[in-house]
């Protein structure tokens, strides 16, 4: 199986460190999406999405998030779990658990690589194109002081920058 589509949309997480979300297709057959591109101490890294953990209440059988200490249904304190739980394969268990991830390191590379070339090529798309916006804005705004300073010595005085820096922004939208 191979990506076939990789779709970037980028994001701003509440420590900063969440730089986007990525959607990919897997042959033009299936989708995986909220794959998470997050920075860390040592470079980019792809999280694969999950869904927050649940813990039945003892008293009511509501689901409510693991470490919650009431329940959200019948307000019971909940018991409290002394350190990590581990599953039946002795690995530790946090407050996520992965809906799609891959099996072997190979898929898990494979995957990762595909996916941060799309986003260092986008983002590098991006800083091109914010910095030619820029440059061009620059050289409208000396154009329409070109301009503006020709019409004031013909006494046609008539504030012209904010037009003109207007009309380009417009074109290079477009």
């Amino acid at each position: 199986m191979k990506i076939t589509e990789v779709r970037i949309f980028p994001a701003e997480g509440r420590d900063g460190k969440l730089k986007a979300f990525a959607t990919m297709t897997f042959d033009d057959w299936f989708v995986v999406r909220n794959v998470k591109i997050i920075q860390g101490t040592s470079g980019f890294f792809v999280a694969m999405p999950s869904r927050k953990a649940m813990d039945t209440c003892p008293k009511c059988n509501f689901k409510n998030a693991r470490g919650s200490r009431y329940c959200n249904q019948c307000g019971k304190e909940q018991p409290k779990k002394t350190g990590t739980r581990e599953d039946e394969n002795g690995e530790k268990q946090s407050g996520h658990m992965d809906i799609a991830h891959p099996v072997t390191p190979e898929c898990r590379t494979y995957i990762q690589q595909q996916i941060l070339d799309v986003y260092e090529k986008e983002t590098s798309m991006a800083k091109l194109y914010k910095g030619k916006k820029e440059a061009d804005t620059e050289q409208v705004a000396k154009s329409a002081k070109v301009v503006q300073e020709k019409e004031i010595t013909e006494n046609k005085a008539e504030p012209v920058t904010e037009r003109l820096v207007a009309d380009r922004e417009q074109d290079i939208e477009l």
